[in-house]
């Protein structure tokens, strides 16, 4: 019997690796992938961050599908990555938000991309080492349920894959905790077994966001005026790409309390700066919405929401403004509502749905 053929995403990391020995396990035909999306990397930047899509990545994942005797490729997805990632993260700083560019590479670079291509080549299936679990519900929609290792979990970066891709992806290590990831890479001789996980936006090596939009795009951010919700100017900034919602470190504006970022407004480039209790938010709009357990729903709905990676989450009535518009009602207020982030919904633990945020007010 001829086994069904799963092309695993390999980031030369430990959870990737692990990915692709327990499907082979399983009795898959296992190919392993590292997705080329680094424009032009020299070594020094490869040393300096060593993430998912470095030259760097290549060499561990090559050495790894060694280890495991798998077929093992480098493909090509720079033009991918630039349009749907880099692109996008740039706009976006630009427009005054705040991207989050690893969700738009889970979807149109780590899925829509890689999966189109291992279709090509005869896979059913795509795999990758993400802590979280692939579950078809009841009513026949497939959605994703938040993995084993409760603090590692994953769901959130990938809340807008569509039905199609999560019929085609499998997840193995969603089962696990991640000290048992580590042990099996031991188990297995792996020598990555002990590699630290990739942090931070791969692309951006230093960590300086604000330099790499300015080279990127050549347009220079342009200072302008710090102000409180009543209008008044307390300073000047140094360009609103230098900021994000909820900051307080690094204004360099002394005043009689701690003063935060509330609202960035690039029409105007102003900064709006308020009080802590100035941050919390009753509600948030979204849009570019994906329903991932239900196809649509009507009337409000009660479930847990985030509103950041690393958001504990917090209760919520949603319920549909429009065919592309979701009003959110927290339970309590919340801080940081950061419009182009992205708000995800669980119920029972499992992603109901998620879109990006707009802002407080409905635009």
């Amino acid at each position: 019997m001829e086994k069904d053929k799963v092309v695993v995403g390999m980031s030369g990391g430990v959870d990737s690796s692990v990915a692709a020995y327990l499907l082979k396990e399983q009795g898959y035909d296992v190919i392993g992938v590292t997705m080329q999306i680094w424009q032009d990397e020299d070594e020094d930047t490869v040393s300096e961050h060593g993430g998912c899509c470095g030259l760097s990545a290549v060499d561990d994942a090559r050495r790894v599908a060694a280890a495991l005797d798998i077929p093992y490729y480098v493909m090509n997805f720079k033009e991918d990555f630039k349009k749907y990632v880099i692109d996008y993260f740039t706009s976006e700083y630009l427009k005054g938000r705040t991207p989050n560019p690893c969700i738009a590479c889970n979807r149109y670079v780590k899925w829509e991309s890689l999966l189109k291509r291992s279709m090509d080549i005869g896979a059913k299936f795509i795999a990758t080492g993400h802590y979280a679990k692939v579950i078809k519900l009841p009513n026949g929609r497939y959605t994703l349920h938040t993995s084993k290792t409760k603090d590692k979990d994953q769901t959130y970066a990938l809340y807008n894959l569509t039905q199609d891709q999560l019929s085609k992806t499998l997840m193995p290590v969603g089962d696990y905790e991640k000290p048992e990831i580590r042990h099996i890479a031991e188990k297995i001789n792996l020598r990555i077994a002990n590699k630290p996980d990739s942090q931070d936006i791969c692309f951006v090596s230093d960590g300086n966001y604000s330099d790499y939009i300015e080279e990127e795009t050549g347009i220079k951010s342009m200072p302008g005026n710090f102000v409180l919700t009543d209008g008044s100017v307390i300073g000047q900034h140094k360009g609103i790409i230098h900021y994000t919602i909820g900051q307080r470190k690094g204004l360099g504006i002394a005043y009689k309390c701690p003063l935060f970022v509330i609202e960035i407004k690039p029409e105007t480039n102003e900064i709006v700066l308020g009080t802590k209790e100035e941050t919390g938010s009753d509600s948030l709009f979204a849009n570019e919405i994906n329903l991932m357990a239900v196809e649509s729903f009507t009337g409000t709905k009660r479930v847990w929401t985030k509103i950041r990676y690393n958001h504990k989450g917090v209760w919520a009535n949603i319920e549909m403004k429009g065919e592309d518009l979701i009003k959110v009602s927290f339970e309590e207020p919340v801080r940081g509502v950061t419009p182009g982030q992205a708000v995800v919904f669980y119920e029972d633990d499992y992603i109901f749905g998620g879109g990006t945020i707009m802002g407080t007010k409905e635009i």
